[in-house]
């Protein structure tokens, strides 16, 4: 029954890639002429029998293959309709290096990765908001106090399945996905995607690389606390 219901996914119209197509199409096609060899066999002997079974168990592991493809390259999610306005909103007063940092690496962050807004906050203070700007402002709440207590990023790959998911309204309504990065226990890197699932590990690992080169630059700036 299983692998019927996968045999129907891998059917209908949302489309496998071409390789598991034509395994799906070939093991269908052998499939059908084992029975057809055997229906018109002048007499079944063991010898025939055999190579039936063996023919009809490689056919359906085409099928199978072709069926398990979904798993190895998932429908990727639909892009969610984000509200906001494209902006840049920058503290004043920083310094050069500083300032410099943060509009290259969130820059970066916007153009190489599924990232549709991002906000950085040191000491209590927000230094950067980039990217599609909500009318509130982004208050750290308690999944921002996870990632710092835990020294690393917490990823929630689609905000629907978490009940404190309103903490990030502030950051922009209705997102998908959301990544927090401690800066150490001083501040935040808060990125959200455009869909759910979007972020990749090679995402995470970029994003954790710039926050430490950004909080070694901060700290020097600013030793105190």
């Amino acid at each position: 029954m299983a692998l019927v219901c996968r045999l129907n996914q891998a059917l209908s119209p949302v489309a496998l890639p071409w390789p598991a197509r034509v395994a799906l199409g070939v093991g269908i096609g052998a499939l059908l002429l084992v029975v057809l060899n055997q229906w018109q066999a002048p007499e079944i002997n063991p010898s025939l029998e055999r190579a039936s079974v063996l023919a009809g168990a490689l056919a359906v592991g085409l099928m199978l293959v072709a069926a398990l493809w979904t798993r190895a390259v998932p429908e990727a999610a639909a892009r969610a309709n984000l509200s906001g306005e494209e902006g840049l909103q920058l503290a004043e007063g920083l310094p050069d290096a500083v300032a410099e940092e943060l509009g290259w690496g969130s820059q970066m962050l916007l153009t190489a990765t599924p990232a549709a807004t991002l906000v950085v906050l040191w000491d209590g203070r927000q230094l950067l908001r980039r990217g599609l700007i909500g009318p509130e402002s982004f208050n750290p709440g308690e999944l921002c106090q996870r990632a710092r207590a835990k020294g690393g990023a917490i990823s929630l790959v689609d905000l629907r399945l978490y009940p404190g998911r309103g903490e990030f309204d502030g950051l922009l309504p209705g997102l998908p996905a959301a990544v927090v990065q401690p800066l150490g226990d001083r501040g935040w890197v808060v990125i959200g995607g455009w869909s759910a699932r979007c972020f990749s590990r090679s995402d995470l690992q970029w994003l954790e690389g710039w926050s430490r080169r950004l909080t070694a630059r901060l700290v020097h700036v600013s030793p105190g606390a």
